[in-house]
């Protein structure tokens, strides 16, 4: 299935609801982030650092964070945090299966299926121009940057 295709339920920066593809975002660069869950401390501080650098972001990228949870989940974590990018909601884990980041994990001895925390980013085309696995959330919005201003 092309990644570009796949239709995702979202809410836009002002928390409008609606259906999205990647393909809507053709002509702009996409800073594309999975991360494993809402509200959770890791992904709260990665989805702040977004936040709080969103102006230095923008002026080259749009960015849209990808999770498993669902859009009231999305809601509340948005309200909470008060995020100012796109957030999709990948309950099927089809988008997340597409781009190779729905993986087995383990925690304390127990195996399950969970998002491994990745960063994309798209050409104005939709390409896959760079790719972060296993991201470690301090200074990874520092790595986008430098990576958007080279």
């Amino acid at each position: 299935m092309d990644y570009k295709t796949i239709k995702l339920q979202g809410l836009d920066k002002d928390g409008n609801e609606n259906e999205y593809t990647l393909a809507d975002f053709k002509g702009q660069k996409v800073v594309l982030y999975f991360y494993p869950k809402d509200n959770t401390s890791g992904c709260t501080q990665e989805a702040c650092d977004f936040r709080d650098n969103i102006n230095r972001i923008t002026s080259s990228a749009v960015v849209i964070g990808v999770s498993p949870n669902d859009i009231k989940s999305h809601k509340k974590f948005k309200e909470k945090q008060d995020l100012n990018f796109l957030l999709l909601a990948d309950t099927e884990h089809v988008l997340s299966e597409a781009f190779g980041v729905w993986k087995e994990k383990s925690m304390y001895g127990r195996k399950y299926m969970g998002i491994e925390r990745s960063t994309f980013i798209l050409d104005e085309e939709g390409n896959i121009v760079h790719e972060w696995r296993k991201v470690k959330v301090n200074g990874h919005v520092d790595e986008v940057l430098q990576y958007l201003n080279t």
